[in-house]
């Protein structure tokens, strides 16, 4: 459905176009949202699909595409992680996974997140000691590391256990994963009890030592119940938010939960929001076997197919459980109610904090964005600029940017920032994006005189001008503002919700800028010169080094030695010695 000016409105599918499109062109009987919407329709496009499927499925795309007004609209998240056990690998290694899982091997999860992946590796070596590192450190020991000096590691780099031995711990961490505790502690006393027949009581005893690893690791775990991978789905709102929040139930464990604000356009039912929430949540994700919801839907069979479809395996969804299914669900309907009374007052927290900190600087108007710079480097190396972006809803991470900054003498933090903010708002300027009406800097006078020379060159003059100067001793609390065009500056109170706002930001974009600094610096320290020689590849790069023992042989050689290298002629030789000798 589009308006006059040829902007979509709404998207729906329908089994029979002609009943659903006749619901929408009633004199009575409509709901508030679609009587404003249909005030604007003014054309009615159709798109016939072979299949319902194909028809939920296109629906998902245009939404995700074109954002509707009058649709509910779930904002597209990055994927979840999985647990990734790759068995291309002679000795597989059990690791933390995001992607699209084209890899070879198996996947356990989703997770709601790294956390509760980084809990189940770590219960997981306390149980079965298989390797967790990367191909990289694997191939290159020598002697074992401390993972299997603490006995989290049966030391395969190393030779210290078979391949027939490691892989079947791999078949039980499978099993751990799986969530068959009761399976895996059955056969880790079968083996206990066969190494004792066998006289092998060193063996039997590290058996045992697993089994009474893995009753502790069930004991913490408080809230088991069966062997099931299910997502609990419930909703709640509280004065017009909507709150959405999916439970994970891994292997019967509960694996943590993540919640969900879709922007809902006026009026909808907590039926229509969990349909449009589900169509929209595993377009791109697999569905567990089971999902539960708190309430029935009224194109349930629909969705059970697309998702039966699109995971290649029976997917139900079910609003009428019993047992420790109902409890789940209770609790997940607790918790979702919880989260959005939480929501609600950080925002009105946000609403607050903005309100206090526009009547310190005497704005006329409420605030609506803040942007904050910081630089970020190592006795000027790697120098990195960040921005982050605090809104109405709070932080606001898609706004973030980083900047590298280069061309300057190092450790010259003025012109890091000139050249930060020139990058920043020129962009800005050509593709017509938002201003702040606050730019935080992090620092004193000359800071702000950078920005503001910048600022005015761009000819920006709305926007406000802070620097953020930190107190005696660095101390929280003690900083003074700084204002561009005054010459004294302001000091507030340290339990001052204006202060506290300043303070978050200003940490927000330290941390943000620290964190890009550094991952530049590891990729400088671990880079290669010879990465930057074109035509010299992983290959040649690897003969290279295994021929002169190291970078400081091959910046030695000659020529001719070059040459000598498999893979490596005469014009090769010839630009890699010019090139090291620059």
């Amino acid at each position: 459905m589009f308006d006059a000016e040829g902007n979509l409105l709404y998207v729906g599918k329908a089994k029979n176009l002609k009943n659903r499109l006749s619901s929408y062109f009633r004199s009575t009987g409509l709901s508030v949202k679609t009587a404003a919407m249909m005030q604007k329709v003014i054309d009615v496009q159709v798109t016939v699909t072979f299949t319902e499927n194909e028809a939920l499925i296109l629906e998902s795309n245009l939404i995700k595409d074109h954002k509707p007004r009058y649709n509910i609209l779930l904002r597209d998240s990055k994927s979840y992680p999985f647990i990734h056990i790759d068995d291309s690998h002679e000795f597989p290694r059990l690791s933390f996974y995001r992607g699209d899982r084209s890899a070879p091997g198996k996947y356990f999860g989703p997770y709601p997140g790294v956390t509760a992946i980084r809990e189940t590796l770590s219960l997981l070596q306390k149980v079965l000691p298989v390797r967790q590192c990367d191909d990289v450190f694997f191939s290159n020991r020598s002697r074992p590391c401390l993972q299997y000096q603490i006995k989290r590691c049966s030391g395969p780099c190393v030779g210290l256990v078979s391949e027939e031995n490691y892989a079947k711990d791999i078949e039980l961490a499978a099993m751990f994963l799986q969530g068959k505790d009761e399976r895996l502690n059955t056969m880790l006393q079968r083996n206990m009890e066969t190494a004792s027949k066998n006289l092998k009581f060193e063996e039997a005893a590290g058996w045992r030592d697993r089994i009474n690893a893995l009753r502790r690791v069930q004991s913490h775990q408080s809230i088991t119940s069966g062997h099931s991978d299910i997502d609990i789905i419930t909703v709640a709102s509280l004065h017009g938010k909507v709150c959405v929040e999916v439970t994970f139930i891994r292997g019967g464990r509960h694996s943590g939960s993540n919640g969900h604000y879709p922007t809902v356009p006026l009026e909808f039912s907590e039926s229509e929001i969990l349909a449009a929430f589900i169509a929209q949540y595993y377009h791109r994700r697999p569905a567990p076997k089971e999902i539960i919801i708190g309430v029935k839907l009224d194109e349930q069979s629909d969705l059970e197919s697309w998702l039966t479809a699109q995971s290649e395996r029976k997917v139900v969804i079910t609003n009428s459980v019993r047992g420790h299914r109902r409890d789940w669900l209770d609790m997940a309907q607790l918790n979702v109610t919880e989260r959005v009374k939480r929501h609600m007052s950080e925002a009105q927290s946000v609403q607050k904090r903005l309100q206090a900190l526009s009547d310190v600087f005497q704005l006329n108007e409420t605030l609506n964005r803040i942007e904050c710079f910081d630089i970020s480097h190592t006795m000027g190396e790697q120098t990195v600029a960040s921005c982050v972006v605090f809104t109405e809803q709070g932080i606001t991470k898609q706004d973030y940017r980083r900047y590298n900054i280069t061309n300057i003498t190092p450790g010259d933090d003025y012109a890091a920032m000139r050249q930060a903010i020139q990058r920043r708002y020129k962009r800005v300027l050509k593709e017509e994006g938002k201003l702040p009406d606050i730019l935080l800097i992090d620092g004193g006078k000359g800071q702000l005189s950078s920005a503001a020379e910048i600022m005015h060159e761009l000819q920006i003059t709305e926007v406000l001008l802070v620097g953020v100067a930190k107190g005696e001793g660095r101390k929280p609390g003690l900083e003074t503002l700084f204002v561009e065009g005054q010459s004294v500056g302001i000091k507030l109170a340290a339990n001052s919700p204006a202060m506290h706002l300043v303070q978050q930001i200003r940490d927000e974009a330290h941390r943000f800028a620290i964190t890009g600094h550094r991952a530049r610096r590891g990729k400088a320290q671990t880079q290669s010169v010879l990465q930057e020689i074109p035509g010299i590849g992983a290959k040649r790069r690897q003969a290279l080094l295994k021929h002169f023992g190291g970078l400081q042989g091959i910046q030695q050689a000659g020529v001719k030695d070059l040459n000598k290298v498999n893979g490596i002629n005469a014009d090769l030789a010839e630009k890699i010695y010019h090139y090291l000798k620059k």
